[in-house]
């Protein structure tokens, strides 16, 4: 039996805006989420321009950040 999985969330950094986090969803949308209590429900749809210079998070600071996984 072959199972499919989906792809897990991804936390990136913007180098050019170190105010908030981006969040990529399960679906392959980017989120901007803001520090702080309930982030997640306080993000808003993030369009990476071409100059964005989104860099990985380890995964661990979701868990920090209060993010679903």
């Amino acid at each position: 039996m072959i199972t499919t999985r989906k792809p897990v969330m991804s936390l990136y950094v913007d180098k050019g805006c170190l105010e908030h986090w981006i969040v990529r969803d399960r679906e392959g949308r980017f989120w901007v989420v803001p520090s702080g209590e309930n982030a997640w429900e306080k993000r808003e749809p993030f369009h990476p321009s071409e100059d964005a210079e989104l860099e990985p998070v380890p995964g661990h600071y979701m868990y920090m950040l209060g993010l679903p996984i």
